[in-house]
């Protein structure tokens, strides 16, 4: 029998707090999506924050630095813009710090706090995840579902999951039905349904761009902030 190099294991928001060695905190729509298309816009580093009050504070902190974000889902008076890569991807965020507070996807990484390595993930950069968890090789990778609670949801995080661990195993998935379950989750709904600006259609276009980036991003530990940045392959040796 062939045995995986990897153990897979899972995890929630609520249980993520007891998660040790590599942790993969995945979040679709939309945490991770718009953070990698805000690394494609230049930006140089994201600072990932659990609380509206800290993203303001910190903003007062660090002159120049934009607020990304959103409280279940909807825009929050004082950031700089929602979490939508619809209002990222025609920015120039050369050189700019971020802050980066988000319903799902920031509580992953900060409830995340025992990791050894702590990665950020979405289907934008899945392969390249990937990539850095095979040069990696840990023993046992954990990923954090962030969509998912105690009445269901997570589907569209699950597929990401489902999909890098393929990629892991050795597989050659195709993309298109792990695109499938999350334009049918619930969540991918919201899009459609609300007709609200901060829940555009063209979101999901964006978030179910597979593998469209080549940089894995890895949050490290400065002080009391978690600091995310973008590996590019080169990097990763």
């Amino acid at each position: 029998m062939h045995h995986l190099p990897f153990t897979f294991r899972r995890a929630t928001l609520e249980t993520c707090t007891q998660a040790t060695g590599t942790v993969v905190v995945i979040d679709v729509l939309r945490a991770f999506s718009t953070a990698a298309y805000a690394f494609a816009a230049g930006a140089e580093r994201i600072l990932l924050v659990g609380e509206v009050e800290e993203a303001l504070a910190l903003k007062q902190r660090l002159p120049g630095a934009l607020i990304i974000g959103e409280v279940n889902g909807f825009s929050v008076p004082g950031f700089d813009f929602c979490n939508s890569p619809t209002q990222i991807v025609s920015q120039d965020l050369y050189g700019r710090t971020l802050i980066q507070r988000t319903t799902a996807g920031t509580q992953g990484v900060v409830r995340s706090w025992q990791a050894q390595h702590l990665l950020a993930a979405s289907l934008c950069n899945a392969r390249a995840t990937a990539e850095y968890l095979r040069r990696l090789a840990p023993t046992v990778i954990t990923f954090v579902i962030t969509g998912q609670h105690a009445e269901g949801g997570g589907e569209e995080d699950a597929a990401c999951a489902d999909y890098i661990e393929a990629l892991l195993s050795g597989q050659h998935p195709a993309p298109e039905p792990f695109i499938q379950r999350v334009r049918e989750s619930p969540t991918a709904r919201k899009f459609l349904a609300l007709g609200s600006p901060d829940f555009p259609p063209s979101d999901l276009e964006y978030c179910t761009a597979v593998d469209r980036f080549a940089f894995a991003m890895v949050v490290s530990r400065t002080g009391d902030l978690f600091v995310l940045r973008a590996i590019p392959p080169s990097a990763q040796s």
